[in-house]
């Protein structure tokens, strides 16, 4: 991941809240299509992986990101509830970090699902032997998440119930269906919490970033004997990982 730590670090700013690291990989000129979209972040090497390039290219970003809403750039939008859809490159990144933890057949959590994008994105990964479930705390956000899935290739996997987003606070996790191959946070957390930890299976992988003012995106891995090693992919800026009641009446 040396190509893409660099890479993420030459486009860092922190001038706008979301799930991103800090200037998209091209601000303009961003194509309109879904699959040069992913063509693009192909050429800037952040992704590396043909699955990684047919899951996302098989889940249109367009069908998860509002109306009015440039859903091709790279660029986190606004979904409403004060919350984003994470830049493409971020969302591609994530994916790249995951991938062996996103094998058929494994479980991934996703938390601060939103509307439901990366979620879907797990479920073609892990495949319907697997289990892909999203965590949301906004019961608007869940609703909508799952209509966008019914209209994308993750569908089927709604309707077999090899995917499911959960109203939850996502501090928890979704311990029923616990442990996880792999977990990703879509906000950042003041700490990590103990509970995603907890939930993390041994030789799991979870992604999430951490901190306030200045954040990083940790890479914190299980070890097969429990112990748990954390290291710093990239500085990035996201919306913090709180209570819906504070996410509602942020500023």
């Amino acid at each position: 991941m040396e190509v893409l730590r660099s890479i993420l670090s030459c486009f860092s700013s922190r001038a706008r809240p979301g799930a991103q690291s800090h200037h998209g990989l091209w601000s303009s000129g961003a194509s309109d299509k879904n699959k040069s979209m992913v063509e693009q972040l192909q050429r800037y090497g952040v992704i590396r992986s043909t699955k990684v390039a047919e899951v996302m290219e098989a889940i249109d970003r367009g069908l998860f990101v509002p109306p009015g809403g440039t859903p091709y750039h790279d660029s986190p939008m606004p979904i409403g509830y004060n919350a984003t859809i994470s830049a493409p490159h971020m969302h591609a990144a994530c994916l790249e970090l995951l991938e062996k933890n996103l094998q058929p057949g494994m479980r991934a959590l996703d938390v601060g699902s939103g509307t439901g994008y990366l979620t879907a994105c797990f479920a073609l990964m892990v495949g319907p032997e697997g289990r892909a479930v999203g965590v949301e705390h906004i019961p608007e956000l869940v609703a909508t998440s799952i209509e966008n899935i019914k209209k994308s290739a993750a569908a089927p996997q709604l309707n077999d119930g090899s995917l499911s987003i959960h109203v939850a606070d996502g501090r928890e996790g979704w311990p029923e269906l616990a442990p996880y191959d792999a977990i990703h946070v879509g906000a950042a957390a003041p700490q990590i919490p103990e509970a995603l930890i907890q939930q993390l299976k041994p030789g799991g992988r979870m992604v999430i970033p951490v901190g306030t003012v200045f954040q990083e995106l940790k890479v914190v891995d299980k070890k097969l004997d429990g112990t748990v090693g954390i290291r710093d992919e990239t500085s990035v800026q996201y919306v913090p990982l709180t209570s819906k009641e504070s996410q509602l009446h942020a500023r």
